[in-house]
């Protein structure tokens, strides 16, 4: 049945949608950190639908808000009041630390970066943008034009002019020898020489983890030191929070409060966990520059009632259950027990995250060159034990991904190392 709807996906799908695994997988359910393919086997998820099912598979709080709502209405667009909309965007709002801060609801990350793109260079009237290297915001034509990713850039066609900053990948680069303060010295003056050389930039934006880019982040500290930069010149900052928000680095809510000496961001995106699932993104931004549109602007499917309610129970679940201490916790204790299994394996360079995001950076023994076919290797063999992970990486470096669902308990975290040390040690 799966090699059946393997060819029909092939038949009908672009070439360039990617499946994971030589025998891709089919899943069907889940419940809790685990879901089911077609055949019937069981998977300890630590991939979580691309960081997406934040709380767990088919959270009864989720399901049964999902279902109340869409047994009332489903959808009615932005052009009429919407309560559910208007209590989600209220909670994040608070949040949020911006101050007036409003919300605009998106369905994707990719849609939630684009709107930002949008409001800062109406707000700065600059098309300039800088952005991090080995960043990822999205697939659209906008996003991709920022993104400073070979493997995720399409075409260098862009409407916008990006030039890209050091600083968001700390152990590969021209100051990957530099200890923290040096390092992050080094990326301001960087940024300060880049500012020297073209016209006023509408904004920076980055992730304070790089998610596709392999789990990277600079040292605690960079964005703030950059903030100091961008402020003095009427430059916004964007944090792109669509992986890292929610609590999911354990130790702060945002990922952009590691960088908060110098006060949140100007606007903030985020998407994927909020929803655990369900279709929601969003912006948060301060009002005059939400406000700043002269135009007429709508959503047709951007914060529909049933999505919101989906967002506005996952939102309760975590905070009642206090998942980013969990995230910390238990996160804690995994990111430790890999590191102890990588001391072993030649092939591992790095194990690195923060929270439940964690990255194992892999390279051909003695080097520091990418071994794609060894993550290759561990994702197969991880399947195999019955344990979903991811890949990433940028700029020919090749990391495996995990990041489960925060309520992962610390049986389950010892469960999947065991698993990972097993595939690990396969290659």
């Amino acid at each position: 049945m799966t090699k059946d709807l393997y060819a029909r996906h092939r038949s009908v799908l672009p070439d360039w949608l990617a499946l994971y695994y030589e025998e891709p997988l089919e899943i069907t359910h889940g419940e809790g950190r685990h879901v089911w393919d077609s055949a019937g086997n069981k998977y300890l998820d630590f991939f979580a639908g691309i960081l997406t099912t934040m709380t767990a598979h088919a959270l009864p709080e989720v399901t049964k808000a999902v279902s109340e709502q869409a047994g009332r209405i489903i959808h009615s667009s932005t052009l009429y009041l919407n309560r559910p909309m208007v209590e989600l965007a209220e909670r994040i709002a608070r949040l949020s630390s911006i101050p007036d801060a409003r919300v605009f609801f998106t369905t994707s990350g990719t849609e939630a970066n684009d709107t930002a793109l949008l409001l800062a260079t109406a707000h700065r009237r600059s098309n300039t943008i800088l952005a991090m290297r080995n960043s990822y915001h999205g697939r659209s034509f906008s996003s991709v034009g920022i993104t400073g990713n070979r493997g995720w850039s399409p075409t260098s066609l862009s409407p916008l002019q990006t030039l890209y900053v050091h600083g968001g990948v700390r152990t590969r680069g021209p100051y990957a020898h530099l200890d923290d303060r040096d390092f992050i010295d080094a990326c301001v003056a960087d940024l300060v020489d880049l500012l020297g050389h073209t016209r006023p930039p509408a904004a920076l934006i980055a992730e304070p983890v790089q998610g596709v880019g392999g789990f990277t982040s600079p040292p605690d500290g960079l964005y703030a030191a950059f903030r100091e930069v961008l402020h003095e010149r009427g430059i916004l900052w964007i944090a792109d929070e669509v992986q890292t928000g929610w609590g999911r680095t354990g130790e702060h809510f945002w990922g952009w409060q590691a960088h908060g000496r110098s006060g949140p961001p100007d606007i903030v995106t985020f998407a994927k966990g909020i929803g655990n699932g369900m279709s929601v993104g969003g912006v948060i931004a301060r009002a005059e520059i939400m406000n700043c549109l002269d135009a007429n602007s709508i959503s047709t499917f951007g914060g529909t009632q049933v999505t919101m309610a989906a967002g506005l129970a996952n939102l309760n679940h975590l905070l009642e259950h206090d998942l980013q201490g969990n995230a910390r916790r238990v996160g804690g204790l995994l990111i430790e027990r890999l590191r102890a299994v990588a001391a072993q394996v030649p092939h591992v360079r790095e194990v690195r995250g923060r929270g439940l995001m964690i990255g194992i950076e892999l390279t051909r023994p003695g080097t520091d060159e990418a071994a794609p076919e060894a993550a290759s290797t561990v994702l197969e063999e991880a399947r195999a034990g019955g344990l979903l992970v991811g890949k990433g990486g940028g700029h020919s470096t090749s990391v495996l991904r995990i990041a489960p669902p925060m309520s992962l308990t610390v049986a389950e975290a010892e469960e999947g190392a065991a698993i990972l040390e097993r595939a690990l040690r396969s290659i």
